[in-house]
C-alpha cells in the first residue's frame, strides 16, 4: 500500500531533483543528482556525536543519562509515512512521525546517592527509548521503545538492575500512550485495536463527489495539511488510531477493561479510581486537524464500567481567526490535583469571542461525583483567558494571558474555600526581564511547595546582560520572593532538578565548555561535579564568540551572537558573513528591545544552526534580532518590511564597523518564516550578497485566514498581505536566491507549493535562482543524507555568491 500522502506526486516519480538557473548566461534546467557532501569539517561536525540528556528519578537518587542519536538515515527516512486528520503517522510501528525521532539509543544509570554508574540488563538490542515515566514505587519506570517494526512498552527496574517488555503493538499515534496507577502497581495503556483487521483498501471506482457546504456560517480555517479529504480517508483514520485500553501489571500480566475509541486523552483520578477519557467522535472534518474534532467526554470506573457521559465538545470549526478566540461551553476538562476525584473546567463567558465586551472572559467550575455537569460549582473568575491551574498543599494558582495585548496574570486562590486570597503578579508576557519563570512541580504533579506558603520556580533569567536562570522560592502569601541560585557570569547554569530536598542539579556551560551536571547544595552553596561530557566539537573550540548589542536607526536596541574563526585578528581584512535571522512580532518597543540569549552558551549545532560556516572562513551572525514592533492599535505586521530593512541596516552597520565585515559579502539566511524574511530582503533591498531561504512561505493569499502572528484575514489586511508576499514582487529579486523545501512539508502554510511558485516566478524574471526539492523530509530536514546535502547547496552557494562577489 502507498502510505505517501498524493502531494508533489510529481517529485516522487523520479527520487530526488533539483530545479535552478545558475546565472544570466545560463538556461534554467532540471536535473537528478546524488546526494553530496560539504566540505569535511562540516561533515565532521554534524557526525560529532551528541551531548547525552538526563533524567531524574522522582526522589532524586537516580539520574538517567540518555545518549542520543544523531540525525536519521535516509533508510529510517524512508519509512511509510501516513498522514491523516493533520498527523502523520507510521502505519507499521503504530506511532507518529517527527522531524526529530524523539528516542534515545543508549541509557545509563547514575546512582546519586554513592556515585556509582550501572547498566540495565535486559534492555532491547536496538534501544530506541522514549517517554520515560517514573512509577510511585522506588527505582521503577515504564518507557516505550520504537523499533522499525513495533511500539513496545518496557518495565525497568532499577533495584534489580532488570528491565522487561510488558506490552506489544503500543498504539502511539495520537492520545495518551500510556501512563502509571495510582499506587505504580500497574499502567494503563493504548493497544491497537484487537479486531480491527486487514488494512481497508480503497475502491478504485468512485461512488460520488464529495461535497462540501456552508450555509452561511462563518468557518474560517487556517492552512493545515494531511487533512482528511474523503470516506476512505475517515476510514483510515479509525483504522489506524482506535484503540484498546490495557491495564498490564508489573509481571506483564495484560487485560483489556472494555474501553475503546480514538483518544484524544485518557487519565487516571488521583485516587485512582476513574479514568477521565476524550475520545473523538463524529462529524469529522476536512477543514481542520484532528485536535479540534468533536470529543466526548466520559467518566468511568477503574475497571472500566461507564460512570458518565459528561459532555461533547463540538467541531471547532467557527472559532473566530483570533488567538483568545475558543469554543463556546465547556472546555480542558482535567483531575484536580489536589482532591482524590474532583474534574475542573473552563467555560468561556463571551462565548470563546475575543470580539465580545466583558469584564469576565473565563469562568473555572469544579464538578465532583457523580459528575453531573448541571451541579457544577464556579470557582473561579478570569479577566483573560484561564489557560492554566496549578494545585499545591493549601496552595492553587491560576494562569491567565490574552494574547492581542501581551497580557499575562497570575491569581492565588484558597483550595479550600476556592476563593480569591489577591492577585500574584500582572505583566506584559513578552517582558522577559519580568518573567518569574514556571512553577517547579512534584511527583504527583502538584506545585512543589515548603508546607509554609511558598512554592518554587524556575526561569531562564533574561536582563541586559543576557539570561542567567535562577531558580526561585516564592511565598504567596507575604510576597517574599527569595533566590535560591542563579546562574554565575561567565557561565550558563540552568536547574533540572530540585525537589526541595537541599540538593538543585544545575546543568552548566559556557561559550568554550560542554554543558555538564553538577550538584549545588542549596545553603553551603558547595558544588559536586556529576558528569565528564567532552566537547563534542573541538574543531570550534577556540571560535570567538561575542554578543552583540547595537540600535536600530529609531532607537531600538538590538542583539544578536557573533561568530568569527579563532585566527581573526582585529584589523586583519574583513570577513565574509553569514547572517541567519528568524523575525518576531512586538506590541511594544521596549520589549522588542530586550537583549536575547546568553554569549555564555555552549553552541549546539542542529541542522538549523550556521555556525558550520566559521570553519569555512565566514563570521557567522546567529539569530540576529528581527523584531517588528506594533504598538497601540498598530499591528507589526503593518510595516514588517520597513522594519526588517532597518534592522538589517543596523546590523551590517555595526558589523562593519566593528571591522569585522565585508559589506560587499554579506549573505542573509534563513528556515520558515525566517525564509520568508530573506525573501522580503532581497526583494526590498541591496544590503545582501545573496540569500538562503529554507521551507518558507512566500506568497500570502495562500494563508489567507492569518500566518505566524497575524490574527487578521486577508480580505480584513489586504494591503498587508500583498506588502508582505515577496511573490508579488518576484521581479526586484535580482540576487541570487538559492531555495530548499521538504517535499513532505507538513507544516501549517509552508506547502512546498510555496517555494515552487516563487522559483517559477523569479526564473520568469530573469533572477538567479536555485530550487532544491528534498525527498523524505519534512518542515525540519531528519536525514543525515538531506541535511548533509543541503549544507553543500549552502557552501556552493556561499561560496560562489557572498566570499566570492566581486562587486
Amino acid at each position: 500500500m502507498n502510505f505517501t500522502r498524493k502531494t508533489n506526486r510529481n517529485y516522487l516519480k523520479a527520487g530526488f531533483f533539483i530545479a535552478f538557473l545558475a546565472g544570466s548566461t545560463m538556461t534554467h534546467a532540471q536535473e537528478a543528482i546524488k546526494y553530496q557532501l560539504p566540505p569535511q569539517s562540516i561533515v565532521d561536525l554534524v557526525d560529532a556525536p551528541q551531548i547525552p540528556m538526563e533524567e531524574f528519578s522522582p526522589d532524586g537518587r537516580y539520574m538517567l543519562v540518555l545518549e542520543v542519536p544523531g540525525f536519521q538515515t535516509i533508510i529510517q527516512a524512508s519509512q511509510p509515512v501516513l498522514g491523516v486528520a493533520g498527523l502523520r503517522i507510521n502505519p507499521i510501528s503504530n506511532t507518529t512521525v517527527a522531524e526529530n525521532l524523539g528516542t534515545f539509543k543508549g541509557l545509563k544509570i547514575r546512582d546519586l546517592s554513592n556515585g556509582s554508574e550501572f547498566s540495565i540488563q535486559g534492555l532491547p538490542q536496538d534501544l530506541q527509548i522514549s517517554d520515560v515515566k517514573w512509577s510511585s514505587k522506588p527505582g521503577v519506570f515504564a518507557f516505550l521503545n520504537k523499533s522499525l517494526e513495533d511500539t513496545e512498552l518496557w518495565l525497568a527496574d532499577l533495584n534489580s538492575k532488570t528491565a522487561k517488555k510488558l506490552l506489544s503493538k503500543v498504539n502511539d499515534t495520537y492520545g495518551s500512550t500510556f501512563q502509571w496507577n495510582g499506587d505504580g502497581t500497574a499502567l494503563l495503556a493504548q493497544q491497537v485495536n484487537a479486531s480491527r483487521g486487514s488494512v481497508p483498501v480503497q475502491n478504485p471506482v468512485p461512488t460520488g463527489p464529495v461535497v462540501q457546504e456552508n450555509l452561511g456560517g462563518i468557518t474560517p480555517s487556517r492552512t493545515y495539511q494531511n487533512l482528511l479529504a474523503n470516506g476512505y480517508d475517515e476510514t483510515l483514520m479509525e483504522y489506524y488510531l482506535t484503540s484498546d485500553l490495557i491495564e498490564v501489571d508489573l509481571q506483564g500480566n495484560a487485560k483489556t477493561i472494555g474501553i475503546k475509541g480514538i483518544f484524544k486523552s485518557v487519565s487516571y483520578s488521583p485516587d485512582g479510581k476513574y479514568i477521565l477519557t476524550e475520545k473523538v467522535v463524529k462529524p469529522y472534518s476536512y477543514l481542520v486537524p484532528i485536535y479540534l474534532f468533536p470529543a466526548e467526554v466520559t467518566v468511568y470506573s477503574s475497571t472500566g464500567s461507564k460512570v458518565k457521559d459528561i459532555y461533547t465538545i463540538p467541531l471547532a470549526d467557527k472559532m473566530p481567526i483570533s488567538f483568545d478566540a475558543v469554543l463556546e461551553g465547556p472546555r480542558d476538562f482535567e483531575w484536580r490535583k489536589d482532591k482524590d476525584a474532583s474534574l475542573v473546567y473552563v467555560k468561556a463567558l463571551d462565548k470563546g469571542d475575543p470580539n465580545m465586551k466583558t469584564e469576565v472572559r473565563d469562568e473555572l467550575f469544579e464538578i465532583a461525583a457523580p459528575f453531573d455537569l448541571s451541579s457544577s460549582n464556579k470557582i473561579f473568575s478570569g479577566t483573560y483567558r484561564v489557560r492554566d491551574i496549578q494545585w499545591g498543599d493549601g496552595v492553587a494558582i491560576v494562569s491567565e494571558n490574552w494574547r492581542k495585548d501581551r497580557s499575562s496574570k497570575l491569581t492565588l486562590i484558597n483550595p479550600k474555600t476556592n476563593q480569591v486570597v489577591k492577585v500574584l503578579s500582572t505583566r506584559k508576557s513578552e517582558d522577559t526581564y519580568t518573567d518569574l519563570g514556571s512553577f517547579v512541580k512534584n511527583e504527583k504533579g502538584q506545585l512543589l511547595t515548603d508546607g509554609k506558603g511558598s512554592v518554587f520556580t524556575q526561569g531562564l533569567g533574561a536582563s541586559p546582560e543576557g539570561d542567567r536562570p535562577f531558580l526561585m522560592k516564592w511565598n504567596v502569601q507575604n510576597g517574599k520572593q527569595d533566590t535560591l541560585y542563579k546562574s554565575k557570569r561567565g557561565y550558563y547554569e540552568e536547574p533540572i532538578f530540585f525537589n526541595n530536598t537541599g540538593v538543585l542539579y544545575v546543568s552548566r556551560e559556557s561559550a568554550k565548555d560542554a554543558p555538564n551536571v553538577y550538584s549545588v547544595n542549596i545553603k553551603n552553596k558547595k558544588e559536586t561535579k556529576i558528569t565528564n561530557f567532552a566537547d563534542p566539537y573541538p574543531s570550534i573550540a577556540n571560535v570567538q564568540k561575542t554578543l552583540l548589542s547595537y540600535p536600530r536607526k529609531d532607537g531600538l536596541n538590538l542583539s544578536g551572537t557573533l561568530y568569527v574563526p579563532a585566527d581573526f585578528k582585529k584589523g586583519a581584512a574583513p570577513l565574509p558573513v553569514l547572517v541567519w535571522a528568524y523575525p518576531r512580532e512586538f506590541k511594544t518597543k521596549e520589549a522588542a528591545g530586550q537583549v536575547k540569549g546568553s554569549p555564555n552558551r555552549f553552541p549546539r549545532l542542529a541542522f538549523r544552526s550556521p555556525v558550520y560556516w566559521v570553519t569555512q572562513g565566514y563570521a557567522v551572525v546567529d539569530q540576529a534580532d528581527m523584531p517588528i514592533v506594533g504598538e497601540g492599535t498598530s499591528e507589526p505586521n503593518d510595516t514588517f518590511v520597513e522594519q526588517i530593512k532597518d534592522n538589517a541596516s543596523a546590523l551590517i552597520d555595526h558589523i562593519v564597523g566593528l571591522g569585522v565585515a565585508d559589506r560587499n559579502r554579506i549573505g542573509v539566511g534563513g528556515h520558515s518564516y525566517g525564509a520568508f524574511m530573506t525573501a522580503n530582503l532581497l526583494a526590498h533591498t541591496d544590503l545582501f550578497a545573496a540569500g538562503i531561504a529554507r521551507s518558507g512561505a512566500y506568497n500570502r493569499t495562500l494563508t489567507p485566514f492569518g500566518f505566524q502572528g497575524e490574527a487578521r484575514t486577508y480580505w480584513q489586511a489586504k494591503d498587508t498581505y500583498d506588502a508582505m508576499s515577496p511573490f508579488t514582487y518576484a521581479p526586484q529579486i535580482k540576487r541570487p536566491l538559492l531555495m530548499t523545501h521538504g517535499m513532505d512539508d507538513e507544516n501549517s502554510g509552508t506547502f512546498p507549493i510555496q517555494s515552487e511558485r516563487l522559483y517559477a516566478a523569479i526564473k520568469g524574471h530573469g533572477g538567479i535562482v536555485r530550487l532544491v526539492m528534498l525527498p523524505k523530509e519534512f518542515h525540519g530536514y531528519r536525514s543525515r543524507e538531506g541535511v548533509l546535502h543541503t549544507f553543500w547547496e549552502q557552501h556552493q552557494w556561499l561560496e560562489k555568491y557572498v566570499k566570492n562577489n566581486k562587486k
